[in-house]
């Protein structure tokens, strides 16, 4: 029989369809290639004059900048969602409000490597792309007009990607997103009613049942959660109290690079590539101004910052958007056994092959 599962974290119900129950063979997922084969490419190596001027870069000492020879990349985005100069100029429109559309936009370009994607490459390079995440959100958080940042990456067409070429982007936003506020609001009221973290306890609990954990290690938990959305939803967490993204120390940052891989290349491999989001979730820019008095007093305890990985493998439709509910077919816990496993020595030798191959 199907169950209605309810969210702590967002408040909201999911509906897990057992009846609908799916397996990973029974999603097909179309391959709609972003670009066609050959396409001009503006991240690959040679165009850098056809993007703005970056803003950062890993690239040997004493090169030029906007040259080749860069190993990562960061640019703003051609076409913004916001822009990053002037002023927020709030105003009342009546029973409404508006601000001018006052952010920042970057790209962060992976890799050289056309073909490469993030589920392939090494966890010690993944983890210098973590550490550029978390320069560039130090950096923007400086900017007392923007209260969050958000860094998510596409991967395929039906996730949103326009460009095949390995990239992960990053938004700063005049105003706290409703998804991240819901957390907040969440958070909060459960460590003022009991004293203890809403994620910590979570955490506590799936590690006490592992039926829903698809991996671990000393610093992170990659799991399917409870009232998961998609299917295949995975959350990673970190296995310590830390309201912050931004605050990971160089061993952390490793281990997190660690099973973000392990945890995208067992959903590639198991799941044949599917296109995917992810976002990572942390604590707002608590220096933005202007804030509402005493808003952030105990964010530093009752927030946890983690990352969201969510699979495209269905469609939302009407009953969906007209009730804010989600119907999963797949039980969060069938999706960890499957994802669990995925056969390890596979993504060993797949891994060893791409690299003598590259």
């Amino acid at each position: 029989m199907s169950e209605l599962r309810h969210d702590p974290i967002q408040q909201r119900w999911v509906i897990i369809s057992v009846e609908r129950g799916k397996r990973p063979g029974d999603f097909i997922i179309p391959r709609e290639e972003v670009e066609p084969p050959g396409a001009f490419c503006p991240f690959c190596p040679g165009n850098e004059d056809k993007t703005p001027p970056e803003i950062y870069a890993v690239r040997p000492p004493g090169a030029a900048p906007n040259s080749p020879g860069w190993e990562i990349r960061v640019v703003p985005n051609k076409f913004p969602a916001l822009m990053i100069e002037g002023d927020l100029e709030k105003k009342g429109a009546g029973v409404y409000d508006r601000m001018r559309g006052i952010g920042a936009h970057e790209v962060i370009i992976e890799s050289p490597d056309h073909e490469l994607s993030m589920a392939d490459m090494s966890a010690e390079y993944l983890a210098r792309i973590v550490d550029i995440y978390r320069l560039r959100w130090l950096d923007l958080s400086r900017d007392e007009r923007f209260k969050y940042i958000l860094i998510f990456k596409n991967h395929g067409s039906a996730a949103g990607a326009s460009l095949r070429h390995t990239h992960s982007q990053l938004i700063a936003t005049p105003v706290t997103p409703r998804t991240v506020s819901l957390e907040l609001d969440s958070a909060r009221a459960h460590y003022q009613l009991k004293q203890r973290c809403l994620f910590c306890d979570i955490l506590d609990y799936e590690l006490e049942r592992q039926e829903r954990i698809i991996s671990t290690n000393d610093s992170f938990v990659a799991y399917t959660p409870y009232a998961a959305r998609f299917p295949f939803e995975v959350t990673i967490l970190p296995r310590f109290h830390s309201h912050s993204f931004a605050r990971i120390d160089a061993r952390q940052g490793a281990d997190l690079a660690s099973i973000l891989k392990d945890t995208l290349l067992r959903i590639k491999i198991g799941l044949k590539d599917p296109p995917f989001n992810f976002v990572i979730h942390t604590v707002p820019n608590t220096t933005a101004r202007p804030r509402r008095s005493s808003y952030w007093d105990t964010v530093e305890w009752d927030y946890h910052w983690h990352i969201e990985i969510l699979p495209r493998l269905t469609k939302m439709a009407g009953f969906e958007w007209g009730t804010g509910f989600y119907i999963n077919p797949t039980p969060p816990e069938d999706a960890a056994r499957f994802l669990r496993e995925v056969n390890l020595l596979q993504l060993e030798l797949m891994q060893r092959n791409h690299n003598g191959n590259r």
